[in-house]
């Protein structure tokens, strides 16, 4: 029998494969299997490996992963950010860092192992090498480039400076790119085996910004990834539906795709070869239903997307999901081969 990172590895180079991966983001529910208030969780790096451990050991997950919360990198670069005691931190939009455009010129890129945030995650990176050896793919995270401007500029400021000022939109994703590379390249060196990037605010731009302005700083960040040898899962939140050429010709390792985009849509997109992962309903499945609807759900995800599919959810797992939800989550991926599609 395959362990995880060879399960996971197998489906990412054609070989292979004993049973379907499975790779469910899981944070705040990790912390609560754990026992682990998430504010601690998203702040020390030692609470995020165990209750990732935990939880990876208990529902049989192909994975383990650094990912925490989207503002290590803003918190970094000095932004406000507001922590909470059993809830992710998140950053106070009305005192963005770049809150006034000029700000940018003098920003520099933080020391990822400089005894902030970020270095929280690399070692975090540097202990799952430690404790899980090659039983399980780790996986580290960054924050892709529109999803980092946004967190530096403020969401709703950014999606005007798309038409009030794009070169200085250009020069943010150029420093956000940069920035990203820098993060991904210490927890190589710590030792993942792939980079997430998260680009939520990719989905809320039409095709037409994300044709112009973010697809083109996506593809150099992750060009950049694959130059370092690293492999990628890119996830964005959302609905991705008017933007999947543009994923398809990203050549990402895995592609997440939340529960709004049916597989059948993104297949026909990007190819037989692309690896896809995805993408049941967090909330209306996952939390709200039961073994038997995770179960059927699954299956209609797995019949869409075909061979080239990882087992998981549209996004994140809420934290309040029965664990037999989850349970069938992994029943699912370990009764099922790839090209054994459900009729």
């Amino acid at each position: 029998m395959m362990n995880g990172k060879e399960r996971i590895l197998a489906m990412l180079t054609g070989g292979s494969i004993d049973c379907l991966p499975q790779m469910p983001i899981t944070m705040m529910f990790a912390g609560d299997q754990a026992g682990i208030p998430y504010g601690r969780y998203a702040t020390d790096y030692r609470c995020l490996v165990e209750a990732q451990l935990d939880t990876a050991e208990k529902f049989d997950f192909d994975y383990v992963s650094c990912i925490s919360d989207p503002t290590r990198e803003a918190a970094d670069c000095g932004a406000a950010i507001q922590f909470f005691e059993n809830q992710p931190p998140a950053v106070d939009e009305n005192r963005a860092r770049l809150r006034e455009k000029s700000a940018l010129a003098s920003l520099r890129i933080p020391d990822p192992i400089g005894g902030g945030r970020m270095h929280d995650r690399v070692r975090a990176a540097a202990l799952f090498k430690e404790r899980v050896a090659d039983d399980k793919l780790i996986e580290g995270w960054i924050e892709g480039p529109c999803a980092e401007a946004a967190d530096l500029r403020g969401i709703n400021t950014l999606m005007m400076d798309f038409f009030d000022d794009p070169a200085f939109v250009r020069d943010l994703f150029e420093f956000a790119v940069e920035m990203g590379v820098r993060f991904a390249q210490a927890q190589v060196e710590a030792g993942v085996d792939i980079i997430g990037v998260g680009d939520a605010a990719a989905s809320l731009v039409g095709p037409k910004i994300y044709q112009e302005f973010v697809l083109p700083y996506e593809h150099k960040l992750i060009q950049a990834l694959h130059a370092m040898g690293t492999r990628v899962r890119l996830h964005i939140c959302g609905n991705t539906s008017r933007i999947l050429d543009g994923l398809a010709s990203l050549q990402c390792d895995i592609v997440d795709i939340d529960h709004m985009v049916p597989l059948s849509q993104v297949r026909e997109a990007v190819g037989p070869d692309q690896v896809i992962a995805g993408n049941i309903d967090p909330v209306g499945v996952v939390r709200n239903g039961t073994p038997s609807s995770v179960a059927k759900g699954l299956a209609t995800c797995h019949q869409q997307a075909g061979a080239k599919y990882i087992v998981a959810a549209g996004c994140e797992i809420p934290r309040d999901t029965p664990e037999a939800n989850v349970m069938a989550i992994r029943d699912y991926a370990r009764g099922h081969q790839p090209s054994c599609l459900p009729i």
